[in-house]
């Protein structure tokens, strides 16, 4: 039984990956303070802040849906890494792994919800 969205391992792993990427946005270009820096930390922060906002809430549908938008925050990311690296040449601590284990934590998240939820089970069971 879940009793906060603390006790997913996936909010666990999404918050490490958060920091890192305010340390590497704080070493991007000044002129991208407003650019591509606020855009990674916007994403950064969307993934753990979503899962959080979907365990809050009910039906299990809700939470599934929520997950997914984390998801697009993740990918979202990963493309803005990619981005600084080639632009800029920064990246060499980009969270890269982190990136892809979060993704596929994600997904197995959803795919147990799913199977819970044509159980007719709510998410607390």
């Amino acid at each position: 039984m879940m009793k906060s969205h603390k006790d997913l391992d996936v909010w666990k792993e999404a918050m490490p990956l958060v920091k890192c990427v305010y340390e590497l946005s704080a070493v991007l270009p000044r002129e991208e303070v407003y650019g591509l820096a606020a855009q990674m930390r916007r994403a950064a922060v969307s993934v753990p802040s979503n899962i959080v906002e979907g365990a809050a809430r009910d039906p299990l549908k809700e939470f599934i849906q929520f997950l997914y938008v984390s998801l697009g925050s993740l990918s979202e990311l990963e493309t803005q890494l990619i981005l600084a690296k080639e632009i800029f040449g920064c990246g060499a601590t980009s969270p890269g792994n982190p990136i892809d284990r979060l993704g596929k934590m994600l997904i197995g998240l959803i795919k147990t919800l799913r199977k819970r939820g044509e159980g007719g089970e709510n998410l607390a069971q």
